[in-house]
């Protein structure tokens, strides 16, 4: 970075370290033995779609190599797009192995990244639920190379459980690097595998 950039304020983005994925069935046993979550065995990768034969074959590519998979059970991966126009590949394990959903987000990421398609991954999120029905996401940001979680309040409204948030920041702290920047914290309302 030179003196110019410094001035105006620029700076280097951060580099995506897909590795910290790996970290979030540790951070699972924290988040219950703090909150009460446990895994929903469900997880998405977000990204900016774009058309094109390039794009399509990548996409494919993404779903055969997870749907190769002799292990898995349940439903294969599958693509959604949201309201916001935004696709999702989603992809459901038994709630015990996080670790094999894990193995997917960062697949999938890997993917399209080798593809040349890095710019257009938004986030990654794995789901939690609580015995009262709560739900809850650790969400990894792309871009910045973070987590946050995200809490919608069970009640249908597009409103959060900030309390809860913060609580699962202080708690996954020593185990996840967190977002700490909380205008970063989005929301990602209707997320597939929330």
């Amino acid at each position: 970075m030179g003196l110019l950039d410094i001035l105006l304020g620029r700076t280097k983005p951060v580099v995506a370290d897909l590795d910290r994925l790996f970290a979030l069935p540790s951070a699972a046993v924290t988040l219950e033995a703090a909150a009460g979550f446990t895994p929903t065995g469900q997880g998405a990768v977000c990204f900016a779609s774009v058309e094109g034969a390039a794009f399509e074959q990548s996409h494919r590519e993404v779903q055969a190599l997870l749907d190769a998979d002799i292990d898995r059970d349940g439903p294969p991966v599958e693509l959604r797009q949201d309201d916001y126009g935004y696709s999702w590949l989603v992809s459901h394990r038994p709630p015990d192995r996080l670790s094999d959903l894990v193995n997917d987000l960062h697949a999938v990421n890997s993917q399209m990244e080798v593809n040349g398609f890095g710019p257009q991954l938004l986030c990654s999120l794995a789901g939690f639920e609580d015995s009262a029905g709560r739900r809850l996401a650790l969400v990894y940001l792309y871009k910045r190379g973070t987590f946050y979680p995200f809490a919608p309040l069970p009640d249908g409204t597009q409103r959060r459980d900030n309390a809860l948030e913060l609580q699962v920041r202080a708690a996954l702290s020593g185990d996840l690097r967190i977002e700490q920047d909380l205008g970063r914290w989005f929301p990602v309302w209707g997320a597939p595998g929330l």
